[in-house]
């Protein structure tokens, strides 16, 4: 049976281990920019401004996907316990 304690413990480490899945994205993007593009090109036709504006969408994606989906729930479990 799950408790109200478990799922709380559950989005608290979802949470801790999707945070550092951001930050650890949005360092790498913004310090191996360069090489992620290179790579990326020789897969796809892409222009340089085209790259950039998807890893933007991207870490605005999953920062607003990680809020959702992680911290507010836990919020909320804080919140009613």
């Amino acid at each position: 049976m799950i408790t109200i304690e478990s799922l709380r413990a559950f989005f608290m480490w979802c949470s801790i281990i999707n945070g550092g899945m951001l930050i650890l994205l949005s360092v790498f993007i913004m310090t191996a920019s360069n090489m992620t593009y290179a790579t990326h090109k020789k897969w796809f036709k892409i222009s340089r401004e085209t790259f950039d504006v998807a890893m933007y969408s991207f870490l605005g994606l999953y920062k607003l996907a990680f809020f959702i989906f992680n911290i507010v729930p836990y919020i909320a479990l804080l919140i009613i316990f």
